[in-house]
């Protein structure tokens, strides 16, 4: 219980920074925000990582670092041009396309059940997108996101028993930030953080929504089915549209919110199969 409460914390810690982030990026460049966000997260498990990185699995956690870094660039973009809940939502599909990635790269077969969830989610997206709170473009941007942690999510499955938990995220946070920082001095922007609006949302993403975030996710797939760890997931798209209502002031409508009650339907009717397929993946 203890474990499943914790995930559902986390996922609360997603949603509400959503909201901040987007107030952040209206005062600072995306690449700067990003890149000192996952600066500060490197920084954080420095300490602790430090003595078990012979147990890192520099390669595989380089690659999952770089498609988690670019699930956030993509997410992140999109989220600057949609509203906080239409962002939520959409990012909430990767659990629908992770067995799809899972059948694409280790053809582990892909219940029917899931073309169901995949329909409903579309069919969701397509009214959320209708709305008019955000542009299609913004939509689409974190749609791709939200394939590209899918993507990272699979491949995490299968790496992350081999290596330590805590080495293998350090390398991940590390290879992230070494990403958007090349990116964001190509981009000429280079500057230091100024408000407690930026600041705050750098600390709260760096510290306690990557950093500590994925740490309590390892640990407490340790103790939880993978069914019990995606319901637990199910959650954050339902934090964001709280936080975005109350913190953001979003009103999506009944169409808006007829398609993210599509989008969390194909979740959950996903969320079985997409668990055991994960749990297929382990095996191997």
């Amino acid at each position: 219980m203890r474990a499943l409460l914790a995930l559902v914390v986390v996922t609360a810690v997603w949603g509400v920074t959503f909201v901040q982030v987007k107030d952040a990026l209206e005062l600072y460049p995306l690449f700067a925000f990003l890149a000192v966000r996952f600066a500060i997260a490197s920084v954080a498990l420095a300490p602790v990582a430090a003595p078990r990185l012979r147990r890192a699995g520099w390669k595989p956690a380089t690659l999952l670092g770089g498609l988690l870094a670019l699930g956030y660039a993509l997410q992140t973009a999109g989220l600057d041009r949609t509203s906080v809940s239409s962002t939520g939502f959409i990012t909430g599909l990767y659990v629908v396309f992770t067995p799809l990635f899972a059948y694409a790269l280790f053809r582990i077969k892909v219940a029917r059940v899931v073309v169901l969830g995949v329909g409903l989610s579309l069919v969701g997206l397509a009214l959320l997108a209708g709305v008019g709170v955000g542009e299609p473009g913004g939509d689409a941007l974190v749609l791709a996101g939200a394939a590209a942690f899918s993507l990272q999510i699979a491949l995490m499955e299968r790496y992350a028993p081999r290596y330590d938990a805590v080495a293998f995220t350090f390398v991940e946070m590390l290879a992230a930030f070494a990403g958007f920082a090349v990116i964001a001095v190509a981009l000429g922007q280079v500057e230091v953080p100024r408000g407690w609006t930026v600041w705050g949302a750098l600390i709260v993403t760096g510290v306690f929504a990557s950093a500590l975030g994925f740490l309590v996710q390892t640990w407490a797939q340790r103790q939880l089915s993978a069914a019990r760890t995606a319901l637990a997931f199910a959650m954050e798209p339902v934090w964001t549209a709280i936080f975005g209502f109350w913190l953001a002031g979003d009103r999506l409508g009944a169409l808006g919110w007829t398609g993210a009650a599509l989008i969390m339907a194909g979740i959950v009717v996903a969320e079985p199969a997409a668990a055991d397929a994960l749990r297929r993946l382990l095996r191997r």
